[in-house]
This record gives structure tokens, C-alpha cells and sequence, in this order.
């Protein structure tokens, strides 16, 4: 089975629906969910062919200063002892 790449990082809570409305405009980049609705910590699931369309955009948003402390972590869900 092959694993996504998996991202974690912090979305300005008040462009929140402006950050995933565009992500999702790109389809089958990555997957978002939120793990900490206080925070505006979000996790990606991306596509290891995505990958550097997801970076693109994951850039364009820091410069933008929407998206903040961007983190590669190893897949959670690879890495779950439940699969």
C-alpha cells in the first residue's frame, strides 16, 4: 500500500475558507482535515505526484501570510498500529 505524503501547518482563522476553498479548486492535490479548530491546525494528505503543485501553493499562502509554520511529518495514519 503506498502512503501520501502527510503536512501539517497553521491556517489564519479568518482565512481559513478562503486557504481550503483554493486548495480544493485544485483537484486530487491534498486531502485536508482540521486536527485543532483553536489553533487552525490543519493535516494534508498529498499525493506523492502533488506534492510540488501542493508546495506551490503552501508557499504562495506563507507569502501571503495565511499559512504559518508548514511541517512534513511522517504519515500518522502509516504509522497507526489500528491498520
Amino acid at each position: 500500500m503506498q502512503y501520501c505524503a502527510y503536512y501539517q501547518a497553521q491556517i489564519n482563522k479568518k482565512e481559513t475558507w478562503y486557504f481550503t476553498a483554493t486548495l480544493k479548486s485544485f483537484e486530487h492535490v491534498a486531502f485536508d482535515r482540521t486536527l485543532n479548530k483553536e489553533m487552525g491546525l490543519f493535516e494534508f494528505f498529498v499525493p506523492e505526484d502533488q506534492e510540488n503543485i501542493f508546495i506551490e501553493l503552501i508557499e504562495y499562502f506563507v507569502k501571503q501570510n495565511i499559512v504559518h509554520n508548514v511541517r512534513k511529518l511522517s504519515n500518522r495514519l502509516q504509522n497507526s498500529k489500528s491498520l
